[in-house]
């Protein structure tokens, strides 16, 4: 049995083995631009970099037009007080400014150089600091030793004209800032009526002090603590900072400060509250105990002294972590997508109430899946957000760069409408191409039915539903199993108000719906006694009926089971001489762009009437993204050097494209690569019809679709939209087992939009 020493030993060498294959290091460089021929080399070296130089002499700010300055953050660090290891030295932080490197890059897609410098003299540091303005287009301090850090980040921000942030001090602030707002909140207290006791008066408990008195808390009611005691005005060892907080109580323990306190602030050591004490603060007491590893007090000892306390740490294995990765990336963006000059105390504010904001508001999907098991709904236990809520970048981005522009401190002002769908499409990969569509389905109020009610992805995009785009779900399941998953996920819609339940276990309509069933099928073998059965069990088939009836105006089902198996059910039920199921339609959002396949699902094998009603269908639903369609018919053949089964059927397709006059842009037979290489296409084909990159590509059959979908999504990281049913009216859209709360999300919203332009 492996002991506690084998399990640390072994956590150890894992995290060694992390930092140093499958190459050393967390970061690395890579070129933007093409390096490829002589032109390329031309143009970003001599002679055509001279013309960027010249233009940047001419005018400092083009730095962020021509260069990578404007997304460029310097991590700078002597390695002076690292977190839980102190004064290491420069050399041994590294590690740690490389993985605040690698979290700006993951959290808010901003590039960073560390520096690590072997400077103890403060002044000196500074001016370092200070001469490296030209790099970056702002710069972190981490790690520095107070009081040296309060020394160097007022050099930097008197000589800098680009943001200067130490976030030891100031994220750790403005998140706790966030909690306590919202433990306030919940407690029913006012920061102008609470009691405040510090423990710990380092570089980040000045900055939560300062940033708890800009919310209201007065000054004269925090009482702070260091190693020595009481801060108070006799001292002689405070430097400025500290002395802000001296009292006059010379003689103050803290036992006796924190006698009816409301809010408790540890930033010092472990174990350094008892429980006693914690009995003698003031009602629903907020304990902020952030030692770590191990905190002031542990949460289930404060708890025990004082039931109802609401508690955070530094830990992520307890509710609410006070973690700095909520803000600075996000922080950061805002600041240098205004070319802001400085981060002031108003954007600080904006962020705290941005962050406190989140975690009121209903979890997003990501968010659950992130953190599965845990209860994320705002109360004493979920304060603060968690660090991989998706919403974090556009809330607080969006915030920050507001505030620097409504103070004066923007050198660029931006629309923040475009803005923030600039940010979610950062964050949801697709944002930008459903933009079109999410405002096409707030048009129109439409009523969509869920087959696979009882699953939480499908009850999340029901809230999500109602946020985004004002449609009318619909949830076949039963109203137990609904709610109860309702409540374990924290969503705060509302049965028969915010959206409806199809009970299959006892409906009012049930009658209605197996007779309706029966009629519909009764000359294809279903007998009274199979209608019943099928309409207590089968929930794909109720949603089906729901639409026939006209009782619901789209469904969606498929989120277990097979794809051929829900479609059988599709077809019984809504197919007519005008609609059916012509192909499938999956859309994948790659870096360079989108890109469409069909059809993964329906024909097995195509004809080519099939494959030319496939084509024509894909070209309508391509345009509804607002892209131009340019298809490219894809099989073994080239140009027909193949006397093969899939270019017979290709040409054959072209043939009726071409009698059928189709007004967008189409070619085949060919290979995959020349459908996206244009150059190996043009050299094969010169008088081809397609210019530049296909968009969509029409495969002979599922397998070969199916293959050229599934490596888009697993192997190039592309995000699947999809599949769309085509050929159905827009009545009916069949998902897969691995689709997730965002990809229910976007394909409700083109169940919920206009069918009118597309099949």
């Amino acid at each position: 049995m492996a002991t506690n020493t084998d399990n640390a030993a072994a956590e150890r060498q894992a995290a060694l083995d992390y930092h140093e294959f499958p190459r050393p290091g967390k970061l690395e460089i890579r070129p933007t631009k093409p390096m490829a021929t002589g032109r390329d080399l031309a143009r970003a070296y001599s002679p055509g970099v001279a013309e960027a130089c010249t233009e940047i002499a001419a005018n400092g700010l083009d730095a962020v037009r021509y260069t990578a300055k404007g997304n460029l953050v310097g991590v700078v660090s002597n390695g002076t007080a690292v977190l839980g290891l102190g004064n290491i030295g420069a050399q041994a932080s590294k590690p740690v400014m490389e993985g605040k490197a690698i979290l700006f890059k993951k959290f808010a897609g901003l590039d960073c150089f560390d520096i690590e410098v072997n400077e103890a003299d403060p002044e000196a540091l500074a001016d370092l600091v200070c001469r490296l303005e030209p790099t970056f287009g702002a710069i972190n301090l981490e790690d520095i030793k107070a009081p040296d850090c309060f020394t160097v980040e007022r050099i930097c921000r008197e000589r800098m004209n680009i943001p200067v942030f130490h976030d030891d001090q100031h994220g750790t602030a403005i998140v706790v800032a966030a909690a306590a707002s919202n433990a306030l909140r919940l407690a029913g207290k006012r920061p102008k009526d609470i009691r405040v006791v510090g423990l710990g008066a380092g570089a980040a408990g000045i900055a939560c002090h300062t940033m708890l008195r800009k919310m209201g808390v007065p000054s004269a009611a925090i009482t702070l603590f260091d190693k020595d005691g009481v801060l108070h005005d006799g001292r002689t060892d405070l430097c400025p900072e500290q002395m802000a907080f001296a009292s006059a109580r010379k003689g103050t323990t803290l036992a006796e400060a924190l006698k009816g306190a409301d809010l408790f602030l540890g930033l010092s050591g472990p174990g350094l509250l008892p429980a006693d004490l914690v009995r003698s603060m003031a009602p629903k007491p907020i304990i902020f105990a952030l030692a770590n590893p191990v905190p002031e007090i542990m949460p289930d000892a404060a708890q025990a002294a004082a039931p109802g306390a609401m508690i955070a740490t530094g830990r992520s294995d307890f509710p609410n972590q006070v973690n700095n990765v909520l803000c600075f990336p996000f922080i950061f963006r805002g600041a240098l997508d205004v070319a802001a000059r400085d981060i002031n105390d108003e954007m600080k504010l904006a962020c705290v109430e941005a962050v406190a904001a989140l975690a009121r508001a209903t979890t997003s999907a990501e968010v659950g899946e992130a953190y599965q098991g845990e209860q994320l709904t705002f109360g004493p236990d979920y304060l603060i957000p968690k660090p991989f809520d998706p919403r974090l970048l556009p809330t607080i981005a969006l915030a920050v760069a507001r505030a620097a522009m409504q103070t004066g401190v923007a050198q660029k002002q931006i629309d923040l409408d475009e803005y923030r769908q600039s940010l979610e499409a950062q964050v949801f990969k697709s944002s930008l191409i459903m933009r079109r569509v999410f405002d096409a389905a707030r048009q129109k109020d439409a009523r969509i039915v869920f087959a696979e009610g009882e699953d939480e992805r499908v009850i999340r995009t029901a809230q999500a539903m109602i946020e985004e785009t004002g449609d009318f779900p619909i949830l076949v399941g039963r109203p137990d199993v609904i709610q109860t998953r309702l409540d374990r996920a924290g969503l705060k819609i509302r049965t028969d108000q915010d959206f409806a339940i199809v009970n299959p276990e006892n409906d009012p309509r049930y009658n209605d719906y197996w007779q309706f069933y029966h009629h519909h099928l009764e000359r294809r073998g279903v007998t009274p006694d199979l209608a019943r059965a099928i309409m207590r069990t089968n929930s794909t088939a109720i949603a089906a009926v729901m639409v026939a009836r006209g009782e619901a105006d789209s469904m969606i089902c498929g989120t277990f089971g097979q794809y051929l198996w829900h479609l059988k059910y599709v077809q019984q039920v809504l197919a007519t001489q005008q609609l059916k199921p012509t192909a499938a339609l999956s859309l994948t959002i790659l870096e360079n762009g989108p890109l469409f396949v069909a059809d993964t699902h329906i024909n097995t094998e195509q004809t080519a009437e099939t494959l030319a009603d496939t084509v024509i269908s894909a070209a309508r639903h391509v345009r509804r993204f607002g892209i131009e369609p340019k298809i490219a018919l894809c099989s073994g053949s080239q140009f027909g050097n193949r006397d093969c089964a899939s270019g017979r059927v290709m040409r054959g397709a072209l043939e009726r494209l071409n009698i059928a006059n189709a007004d967008f842009v189409y070619e085949g037979e060919m290979h995959t690569d020349a459908a996206l290489d244009p150059e190996l296409r043009n050299r094969l084909f010169p008088g081809n019809r397609l210019t530049g990159r296909a968009n969509v590509l029409v495969y002979a059959n599922t397998d070969a679709a199916g293959a050229a979908r599934n490596l888009l999504k697993c192997e190039a990281g592309g995000l699947e939209v999809g599949p769309i049913l085509m050929g159905m009216g827009n009545k009916a859209h069949i998902v897969t087992p691995g689709v997730t709360v965002r990809g229910l999300l976007n394909v409700a919203a083109l169940a919920g939009s206009d069918v009118s332009s597309y099949g």
